[in-house]
């Protein structure tokens, strides 16, 4: 049978030669007793074990890993341990157990997770990441796996476990080992790892965020919702790291997160959603964006709907408020800047009011009059008639509110380009062309008597 197509129940049919290993000193005398008395045993009987002598059987299928190279034998003790964490998660404690400080509970694992097949990486990656998530605080002397920071034996470090799984996980929705399993894995593990900082900065300098954004759309099937689900709630774990959030800017995670919460029906997933665009909103330009993409429309239809999870309606409340604060924000300069850094020019109020020109004009004056570049550099640019008509509107009145608006322009090499756009075909882009030229031609003294 195919590696890849293995599963546990089949793997733990088998009869291992445990007296074999005896034999060649691989496993010790107890190793074996232990081995044989839980080996083939029924579920409750094995759980009885393990709440008696937990720490002991982790050692014995850490060492074997450890020490036994053999496919069949590595699959087997990987499905027993799978098998015993599935049945109670709370048992990943169980390798950090003070009995076993002189234990390495990653290497072996770590070591699969590049070695094995798809059968041994999968088993390998959840086990690391359930012992990891286990694993106690740290203390003074103490490392964060329980062992003493003076023993004899060298323990594989936390940060090189950590950055270990994320190189691996990152590898996984690179190139897949696996066609249909690799990328569910590896969102799993990350959903539950990025709470770990170390894993959040390792996952942001694989350059894992834009590795994640495609995996964000909408799902129909009950396992695309559950990967949609934990692929949302790293964004969220991400959306509490600054440079993770910066990626997040510059990829298409918003439009694509907007476009999820507009037609899902599954609470869980609009919760995450929800609160990582909470997270979001007053971070850079996300308001904004929000702001143009309709958020607060589709909020607004998302809170008409019975959703039971209070969380999720607070967060809602929390979200329509602050995008009300934002959109009151954005009718002044930073509304404009955005609109204008995106290309996407219209004939919004602002233009066309004389107090936010008063009021912002000397918010033209920042980065160099980068914003004022910009528009300049739309009149090159761009072929679209209504965004030039707006940008050879808004510099006449850059011209007629700035004390020295008629000088900057003229510095900035924008006449010419606006004499170009005098023959454009179109009417609206000719009339705004022609007023720009004349403010320019007359200074701010008379351009308060040309009106659009």
């Amino acid at each position: 049978m195919d590696h890849a197509e293995l599963t546990t129940e089949q793997v733990l049919k088998r009869d291992i030669p445990w007296e074999t290993y005896m034999t060649t000193r691989l496993i010790s005398g107890t190793d074996l007793q232990l081995l044989r008395r839980y080996d083939n045993r029924s579920e409750i009987y094995r759980a009885q074990l393990l709440d008696d002598d937990g720490p002991a059987y982790v050692r014995v299928f850490v060492s074997i890993l450890r020490d036994i190279f053999k496919e069949e034998t590595v699959e087997y003790v990987l499905a027993l341990i799978d098998e015993m964490l599935t049945a109670n998660p709370k048992r990943a404690r169980l390798f950090h157990d003070k009995s076993l400080a002189n234990e390495d509970p990653y290497e072996p694992f770590l070591r699969l997770l590049w070695k094995g097949n798809w059968f041994i990486q999968e088993k390998s990656c959840k086990t690391l990441a359930s012992v990891v998530s286990a694993r106690p605080k740290a203390h003074d002397g103490v490392l964060s796996n329980g062992e003493a920071s003076n023993s004899k034996r060298k323990v594989t470090s936390i940060d090189d476990v950590l950055k270990g799984l994320v190189e691996w996980l990152c590898a996984q929705l690179k190139k897949l080992s696996h066609p249909s399993r690799a990328i569910p894995i590896a969102v799993n593990c990350l959903a539950t790892l990025l709470k770990e900082p170390v894993v959040r900065s390792s996952f942001v300098q694989a350059d894992g965020v834009k590795l994640l954004v495609p995996l964000i759309s909408p799902a129909s099937t009950q396992q695309s919702i559950q990967l949609l689900y934990e692929t949302c709630l790293c964004v969220w774990l991400l959306s509490y790291y600054e440079p993770a959030i910066e990626y997040l800017a510059t990829s298409r995670a918003l439009p694509r997160l907007i476009e999820v919460v507009k037609t899902s029906t599954k609470e869980k997933v609009v919760r995450v959603i929800v609160l990582t665009f909470r997270n979001l909103l007053s971070k850079g330009t996300f308001g904004a964006q929000m702001v143009d993409f309709g958020l607060p429309q589709i909020v607004q239809s998302l809170k008409a709907q019975a959703w039971s999870d209070e969380d999720l309606l607070e967060a809602l409340s929390q979200l329509e408020d602050g995008l009300r604060d934002n959109i009151k924000k954005l009718s002044s300069f930073d509304k404009y800047k955005q609109e204008v850094l995106l290309g996407q020019l219209d004939w919004s109020p602002m233009h066309k009011d004389p107090t936010f020109w008063r009021e912002t004009i000397t918010n033209f004056e920042e980065n160099d009059f980068q914003i004022l570049r910009v528009l300049i550099t739309i009149l090159e640019t761009s072929s679209d008639p209504r965004a030039l008509a707006v940008a050879c509107f808004d510099l006449s009145q850059f011209i007629q509110y700035h004390p020295a608006g008629r000088i900057i322009v003229t510095d900035l090499k924008a006449k010419e380009r606006v004499m170009k756009l005098m023959n454009h075909e179109n009417a609206e882009v000719t009339k705004n062309a022609l007023l720009c030229i004349q403010r320019l031609f007359l200074g701010a003294k008379y351009a308060s008597f040309l009106q659009a």
